[in-house]
């Protein structure tokens, strides 16, 4: 996936304050040179390399080489199991936007698993979530995943128990209830809800964690877009034939990207020599000065965004900062559900969904300001259409991957230097089947 720059260095559930070489293994002597060390207990030493090597202080990449986690956990279905329980029905999960639910009774269904939640703005103006789920026998109470319901509020289709929008049970259909039914005892499932900047989050734990933990670095990093006052231009959908980790562990590396995304590695030189950034090279100290892109980062010299030809389609958002429009990209990610890139002239949210231990649901959505949506001069496409060949080149080489890890030798990977950002999601992931 496309990947972040260093600068956003990810501590997955929060902001990592522990330094880069306090998580890898191995020290750092001093001088910069160290010999490739032992690997972790458990691990499989695969390097037959026992000579010194240069690394020079700062240097952001693994010293020895880390065991991946089990093949397994990408198409078992009794860990996927545990993988939903632990990790999905646990953190908060990004639903929609506001404006998809922008007046009073219209809806959105999200399918997690095998839970299906519905989302609904009340007549009060707000959101609310609760299972998709009918008190009566449990039916669903919506077949499809957008609308608008009626002023009578929301009617089960099986046996038309009816609910206010703010989950009361207000009637259903039997001529005479039982003796001791009570309606107020059995309203829908309710589920938490957040709104922040425009974004919809729910959760399918009734104590999930501080939503302020979910972003990393913090959803405010992206003020400077207006995210609220954005409009949705485009959306994409696909369905990946692949486990969800394999396309966030493609997100957090780009040793792929020069054989993967070769428009990819011309826009972002630095991606071209398959690192995200200055200090994943060994020797970075020999261009420590030089602000050419391949070191430094950033866009080619001339671009200014992601669009197939490095112009940008609209007016760039004004509030950003003179290193944000250099950079190209601005990353910040929300486990285990969604990433959202901040662009020169629009964002780009992607979600992922795990609808089966091999298969994944992949939404993006392209967010533009209003005058640029309204100006016939602006061709979104081009944004689109670059965005969307690296997308799909992502997801063709996820499910390559995913179709390998069946062997019956192949019972771990193995974790390269670059892939650092990869050890430090599958430690999360490790940390989150733990978590009580």
């Amino acid at each position: 996936m496309s990947p972040r720059t260093a600068a956003l260095s990810r501590w997955p559930g929060g902001v990592r304050t522990t330094p880069p070489s306090a998580l890898r293994q191995g020290g750092m002597p001093s001088g910069g040179v160290a010999q490739l060390q032992s690997p972790p207990t458990g691990g499989r030493d695969v390097s037959a390399n026992t000579f010194s090597v240069r690394r020079d202080p700062g240097y952001a990449g693994l010293t020895t080489p880390v065991e991946t986690l089990p093949a397994a956990y990408y198409f078992d279905p009794q860990h996927y199991q545990r993988e939903l329980d632990r990790i999905w029905y646990r953190n908060w999960i990004y639903a929609c936007r506001s404006a998809d639910i922008g007046s009073a009774r219209t809806f959105r269904t999200v399918e997690v698993g095998n839970q299906s939640i519905l989302v609904v703005r009340g007549e009060d103006g707000t959101a609310r979530a609760f299972h998709n789920t009918c008190r009566h026998r449990g039916a669903a109470l919506c077949r499809e995943a957008a609308g608008r319901f009626g002023a009578g509020g929301i009617v089960c289709p099986y046996h038309s128990w009816r609910y206010s929008l703010r989950g009361e049970l207000l009637s259903t259909t039997s001529m005479q209830p039982a003796d001791g039914f009570d309606r107020r005892n059995l309203p829908l499932y309710g589920l938490p809800l957040t709104e922040q900047r425009g974004f919809v989050f729910i959760a399918l734990t009734l104590e999930p964690p501080p939503f302020e933990a979910t972003f990393n670095p913090p959803l405010e990093r992206l003020d400077a877009w207006g995210l609220e006052g954005l409009v949705i231009g485009h959306r994409m959908h696909k369905t990946l034939q692949c486990n969800w980790k394999v396309f966030w562990e493609n997100y957090n590396e780009c040793l792929h990207c020069p054989g993967v995304h070769p428009r990819l590695a011309q826009l972002v030189p630095i991606y071209g020599r398959a690192l995200l950034e200055r200090r994943d090279d060994p020797r970075w100290q020999d261009h420590a000065d030089d602000d050419d892109p391949r070191y430094a980062g950033g866009l080619r010299r001339g671009a200014e965004t992601w669009t197939m030809d490095g112009k940008p389609v609209g007016a760039p958002f004004p509030g950003l900062s003179a290193e944000d429009r250099k950079a190209g990209h601005v990353y910040i990610d929300a486990l285990p559900s969604t990433f959202i890139v901040g662009h020169l002239d629009y964002v780009r949210v992607v979600r992922l969904l795990p609808l089966g231990p091999e298969r994944t649901d992949m939404s993006i959505e392209y967010l533009f300001m209003p005058q640029t949506l309204a100006d016939p001069s602006c061709d979104i496409m081009k944004a689109v259409e670059f965005t969307n060949i690296v997308m799909s080149e992502d997801a063709e080489i996820c499910e390559v991957n995913q179709r390998g890890l069946h062997a019956l030798p192949h019972d771990h990977g193995v974790l390269m230097p670059e892939e650092y950002a990869i050890r430090q999601f599958q430690d999360w992931v490790r940390a989150e089947l733990k978590r009580p």
